[in-house]
């Protein structure tokens, strides 16, 4: 049985927790609501331009269709880029996303695919890293950013790029978390490359025709790689909102259960204090009466 002095100490040691953990609470609660605007904003902007490329997708063929929508015609090497958080201290966030992404891996290998793997984010790669750490071509860490930027997004999808130019891969896959609330984050896979445009109708019901200047296929090969970093975009600024109210939820969670410790810590030491003065007493009276 613990002494008075070791559930004393305990007790204080839960204390200091409780504080760091509150602490931690209420900055996630301050950043979520920035990182969730910030989330919120760039979804019209992500969706409105998936349904630009998706229209003008239906105006160009095969043939004429650049590398980044038709792809290389082939199924054998997927890239997979995984966005993570760079701290932890969150829940199953960062494991969740991992998960997902360590299902993918193994699918593929199963098929006979040759997988290569990206990781964006210190802790996506701790994880991956065990079981697969020869297959990660890259790491990404943006742990010295103050705030993700487009800059940090465009970075990275210009090396998807550069590395499909090359003949790295034929699919590319985007995989982050996306925000739906403070207690409920969904793990994500998008296809980036070929990119994916599906046919757009009008409100008449009838599929919208337009005619380009100049033609279909110079405006796509320009718009996909701008679009491929607005993706990588939006799935860092999710990831952002998403980690927060994640670490709020956590921190929430540890703040209480550090409470209900101390106060079975501090019943058992009221109880032991109790018993031990009983006893002292107990001796005291049977030295009186032995005198």
């Amino acid at each position: 049985m613990a002494s008075l002095k070791d559930l004393r100490n305990r007790i204080a040691s839960v204390k200091a927790t409780q504080k760091i953990t509150k602490a931690m609470q209420m900055v996630a609660a301050a950043k979520l609501r920035r990182a969730q605007e910030a989330a919120e904003a760039a979804r019209p902007y992500s969706e409105r331009m998936a349904a630009v490329l998706a229209n003008i997708g239906q105006a160009v063929t095969g043939t004429d269709a650049p590398p980044l929508m038709a792809g290389t015609g082939r199924d054998d090497v997927h890239l997979l880029i995984v966005a993570t958080a760079e701290r932890g201290l969150c829940g199953g966030f960062n494991s969740q996303i991992a998960r997902l992404a360590r299902e993918h891996v193994r699918k593929l290998l199963a098929e006979g695919k040759t997988v290569k793997i990206i990781t964006v984010g210190k802790k996506g790669y701790d994880i991956l890293r065990r079981d697969f750490q020869k297959l990660i071509i890259d790491r990404v860490e943006l742990r010295d950013a103050k705030q993700v930027g487009f800059v940090h997004a465009d970075g990275i999808a210009k090396k998807v790029i550069s590395l499909f130019n090359e003949g790295g891969f034929d699919v590319a896959t985007l995989f982050y978390s996306e925000f739906k609330s403070v207690i409920s984050q969904v793990p994500t896979a998008q296809q980036l490359i070929p990119a994916s445009t599906p046919a757009v109708e009008s409100e008449a019901g009838g599929s919208a025709l337009y005619e380009y200047e100049p033609e279909a296929g110079e405006i796509l090969a320009d718009l996909i790689p701008r679009n491929i970093s607005v993706q990588v975009f939006r799935a860092l600024l999710e990831n952002a909102a998403g980690e927060m109210g994640a670490k709020m939820t956590a921190m929430d969670n540890a703040t209480r259960n550090a409470g209900d410790m101390i106060n079975k810590l501090s019943i058992t030491y009221n109880r032991q204090r109790q018993a031990q003065i009983t006893k002292e007493l107990i001796e005291i009276i049977s030295g009186a009466e032995a005198l």
